[in-house]
């Protein structure tokens, strides 16, 4: 299967959020998105992204931006993260790894699941991919500044 690219449009795909409600990735067509993909809840490089984008939650809808994380761990694990660190966005468990297939996210580093963070525009059309396993946070910069200029 192919990997999105920039310019792809959003693929459908329906997964449960940290509250064990179905979510599904085509009612959020309308709004800018950001999806990041992360290896684990609670770890010290995912805790940090995650803990970022809650810090900088507001630039986010402030520009109408709704934003998504997504890795392996269950329902049960993404309400633990949420509530020990206040994450105000959707965590959706992805436990067979079917969405980061679909999405082509790759492995890195001894076989870590990969963290790439896309940014979609309101029409669904992906405009913006960042991978970096290493440097956390600056996915939630550049997601920040790429929102930016899409306005």
């Amino acid at each position: 299967m192919k990997k999105i690219e920039v310019g792809d449009l959003l693929p459908s795909f329906s997964l449960k959020d940290q509250n064990n409600k179905t979510v599904n990735s085509l009612d959020f067509i309308g709004k800018p998105m950001v999806i990041y993909f992360y290896p684990k809840d609670d770890t010290p490089g995912c805790t940090k992204e995650a803990c970022k984008f809650r810090d900088d939650f507001e630039s986010f809808t402030d520009l109408g931006t709704v934003v998504i994380g997504i890795s392996a761990d269950s329902v049960a694990s993404h309400k633990n993260f949420e509530q020990k660190y206040n994450l105000p966005f959707l965590l959706l468990a992805d436990t067979k790894n079917e969405v980061r297939n679909l999405f082509g996210v790759p492995k890195n580093l001894f076989f870590i699941p990969g963290r790439v963070t896309y940014v979609i525009d309101k029409n669904g059309i992906v405009k913006y991919i960042f991978n970096s396993q290493l440097s956390a946070e600056k996915h939630i910069e550049n997601a920040l500044q790429k929102l930016k200029s899409l306005l």
